[in-house]
């Protein structure tokens, strides 16, 4: 397959395999994204278990899903940038997305979001894209990149594209509110570098306000590590990031080349244990 023959979406049939198909925007229910370059990726077997784990507790069997990413993976350009997405909608269909991948961003512009989180599934990716994709969009009009939601009692959570991180000393710190975060594959990523490297890692409970003068990431797959360079609207400065740029390198470092034969590479068992879980 040709970059330029690769991109558009492409609907799963059980049978005939992949076919391009027309956009859609409607009856999303769960979805995956990830970087692909030069045909490597960081952390491919998290993101088949995240989707595959949503689609399980909506119905679909593990089998099915199994012959889906065997073809998905498949379909994946080996050469460029790329930024493909998985999809299950409410129809019950399967789909694979290959986009290009947008510009990468080595910093972040934040802006504290003023009103209460509005997702009505944080912990599964797909429902509330396009409720996500508005408040982004109100947070760029204001001057920023991404905006960070809050629990309702103030304590960070994570952005509309990322999860949070951040230094406090020589320690890694992840907000300690998981039923308002996403299960971040970047975020565990980092965190496993860091217990391999010794990194003392703990979950902490922190205000907006307590995070201006620490080093602050906002991490996902797409970009991986974006220090917060700015807390838009408050006229306080971000804390150096002094760390960031070797971190982004062993983060790098992790990608992994996509086998000529991905029903060799990736732990197929761990999608049928998904089925009856509930994280």
């Amino acid at each position: 397959m040709t970059d330029a023959a690769a991109e558009g979406r492409l609907l799963w049939d059980s049978v005939t395999g992949f076919a391009p198909a027309p956009d859609r925007q409607d009856g999303l229910l769960a979805a995956d994204s990830w970087l692909v370059e030069d045909g490597r990726v960081r952390g491919i077997e998290h993101h088949v278990s995240r989707f595959s784990g949503a689609c399980v507790q909506l119905g679909l069997s593990p089998a099915t899903l199994e012959r889906f990413w065997q073809g998905a993976l498949a379909e994946l350009p080996r050469t460029g940038s790329w930024f493909p997405r998985t999809e299950l909608r409410e129809d019950a269909s399967l789909a694979l997305w290959i986009r290009r991948a947008p510009r990468l961003l080595g910093g972040v512009r934040i802006l504290t979001w003023p009103h209460a989180d509005p997702r009505a599934q944080p912990r599964r990716k797909g429902p509330d894209l396009g409720v996500l994709a508005e408040i982004k969009a109100m947070a760029q009009a204001a001057g920023a990149d991404d905006a960070l939601f809050t629990t309702r009692d103030g304590l960070a959570t994570e952005s509309t594209t990322a999860s949070l991180l951040w230094w406090e000393g020589y320690e890694l710190c992840l907000p300690d509110t998981d039923d308002h975060l996403l299960p971040g594959v970047t975020r565990a990523l980092l965190v496993r570098q860091a217990l391999e490297s010794g990194v003392v890692v703990r979950r902490s409970r922190a205000t907006p306000q307590d995070l201006y003068d620490r080093e602050v990431w906002l991490v996902n797959a797409l970009h991986g590590i974006r220090p917060v360079t700015e807390w838009v609207g408050t006229g306080r400065e971000a804390g150096p990031a002094g760390r960031a740029p070797r971190w982004q390198r062993l983060l790098r470092a992790r990608a992994r080349a996509l086998a000529d034969r991905p029903t060799s590479q990736l732990p197929w068992h761990a999608i049928r244990t998904t089925e009856g879980s509930s994280s």
